[in-house]
């Protein structure tokens, strides 16, 4: 009888099954096999299997710490998106006139491309005659150079990681961090976070009311335990696009500068095997990538996974 099921179900799950083959698992295993060569486009040397070599080289590779670095830098925003979003679906659950006007418009954004976002906010970024810059110094202040400025907020250097007092300041990255969080706070985990108010218990919220509680204590101690999940998948959703994210801001905004600043491990992928043509040593830097990725989700699991109430 299963056998027959099988038979039955095969023709439906087949065409699904072989696109998966072939155009998933099938170029991530080659990129695998290939991350083991020096396989080069401009044939500049003969294909060879070289082993570990490329993942040695990473090691000692200064550019590629100083991209994993930009890529840490810009999770900084990752928190306050996510508060920002918790903060909008609070006041997007409330019962206000115009509601579905609000969450349309908020919700916006994210219809737009991605790139016609970044042209404007590049625009708007503009030392020159951008508007920010135009408000900023309207209140008499210094105005950043934005895009053009190799200085960020922690003082992270240029050449090598670590601490450089000259570069404290605002500049690209942090430019990308605010283009960031705008458009994150009302996209997609403002709609989780208000799937998830409307299943928080009223019972439980009238409750803590006639016992007195304020509002404060009625999200600290009822909705905000009640939020925990989708907290908990939001924060490791959110740290898996941070590491894989920042090509489409390199590529449109800053073309990874100034002097890479804004180059993130995505990039320098692409820089590497499309731009260089390197695709053994671009396929090594996936493969490295792939197994942070990896090693952080399993750590947020293990331990955030214990803070989450079912």
């Amino acid at each position: 009888m299963k056998r027959r099921q099988l038979a039955i179900a095969l023709p439906f799950i087949l065409p699904n099954l072989l696109g998966f083959m072939l155009f998933t698992a099938g170029p991530v295993l080659f990129s695998l096999c290939i991350a083991f060569s020096n396989w080069n486009l401009m044939r500049s040397v003969p294909f060879a299997w070289t082993g570990l070599e490329n993942f040695v080289t990473l090691w000692h590779d200064k550019d590629f710490w100083l991209y994993f670095a930009n890529t840490l830098y810009f999770l900084i925003g990752m928190p306050f998106a996510i508060a920002g979003s918790l903060a909008l679906a609070l006041l997007l659950s409330q019962k206000i006139k115009g509601l579905v006007v609000y969450r349309t418009l908020l919700y916006l954004p994210s219809f737009t491309s991605g790139v016609a976002l970044m042209i404007l906010w590049k625009a708007l970024y503009n030392p020159d005659f951008g508007p920010i810059n135009y408000a900023i110094e309207a209140l008499g202040l210094h105005a950043p150079q934005w895009l053009l400025s190799t200085q960020n907020i922690v003082g992270l250097g240029v050449e090598k990681v670590g601490f450089d007092a000259k570069q404290l300041g605002l500049g690209a990255r942090d430019a990308i961090i605010i283009m960031g969080v705008w458009t994150a706070i009302g996209g997609s985990n403002m709609l989780l976070y208000l799937a998830a108010l409307t299943n928080v218990p009223q019972d439980l919220t009238e409750a803590a009311e006639l016992d007195g509680a304020n509002r404060w204590q009625v999200f600290r101690n009822v909705t905000w335990p009640q939020l925990a999940p989708t907290t908990f998948f939001i924060t490791v959703m959110s740290f898996i696009g941070g590491l894989q994210g920042g090509f489409e801001q390199a590529r449109v905004m800053t073309g990874g500068g100034p002097a890479g600043t804004t180059t993130t491990l995505s990039y320098y992928i692409y820089t590497k095997a499309f731009e260089e043509f390197q695709i053994g040593y671009a396929s090594a830097i996936s493969w490295v990538l792939f197994s942070i990725i990896f090693v952080i989700t399993v750590i947020n699991w293990k331990f955030g996974n214990k803070e989450v109430a079912y």
